[in-house]
């Protein structure tokens, strides 16, 4: 099985406040990204991608307030976005809150997880229009929309349609141009890292460090304003 990092998390309170955000911390405007009508997120995208991590880019994300969900399609929403914890930490500064790790095999590394006691939820569908075409990937999302870990359980992702027929070209790395940032290291920090560590090694996933400590990611990052460091702290 292989699995890399896929793209860091950043959540805001609006994508007008990450955009800001993202300007004065990093050096950049984000590019387009697009709306995820299941969940009432909406996003901005670009790429991070280095020699260490090929596939990183970098998400923004935030609530659409213009999203129009009908009650019987309501879901809790991915990557923990309606904790209120989270919501009032973000209100005060977009975070930092998770990451998404790239698979060939969502459905095994799922399996594998539930062996070790650690459900990542079910694998669900989804898609969005790019500048390159239509982005299809399967994701695992819990009935509880809960990230896991404070966050430091990555969300597995598998891009190209299920029957597995479409190209890897159609990954956001490929329709995203240079920004400018690159990821250097994601470094990971938890009270249960012994378990965390034995997850990573079953999905395959190498390149971070991991110790035993307070709930930690953090992602150094090379940018125009130089090295900077985003920590999610926990929440």
């Amino acid at each position: 099985m292989k699995t890399q990092i896929d793209h860091l998390v950043v959540m805001a309170s609006t994508l007008d406040a990450g955009v800001q955000w993202c300007e004065e911390t990093l050096g950049i405007t984000p590019g387009p990204g697009g709306e995820h009508e299941k969940y009432g997120t909406h996003n901005r995208l670009f790429k991070i991608a280095s020699p260490k991590f090929p596939l990183a880019y970098f998400e923004i994300i935030a609530i659409n307030p213009a999203a129009v969900i009908p009650k019987r399609s309501q879901v809790p929403r991915w990557f923990d976005m309606d904790n209120k914890a989270l919501q009032k930490a973000v209100a005060e500064q977009p975070r930092l809150v998770h990451f998404v790790a790239s698979t060939d095999d969502v459905k095994a590394a799922r399996h594998v997880l539930r062996t070790q006691g650690i459900e990542r939820g079910q694998v669900v569908h989804a898609s969005r229009k790019s500048s390159k075409g239509t982005l299809n990937w399967q994701i695992t999302v819990r009935e509880d929309g809960e990230r896991l870990f404070d966050g430091c359980m990555p969300t597995l992702i598998q891009w190209g349609k299920p029957d597995a027929t479409e190209p890897l070209r159609l990954h956001p790395r490929n329709s995203l141009p240079r920004s400018g940032v690159t990821l250097q290291s994601l470094a990971v920090s938890h009270p249960s890292a012994a378990k965390l560590q034995a997850a990573y090694e079953s999905l395959g996933l190498e390149g971070l460090a991991i110790e035993t400590g307070a709930a930690n990611l953090v992602a150094t990052l090379q940018t125009p304003k130089g090295l900077v460091q985003l920590q999610s702290l926990g929440v």
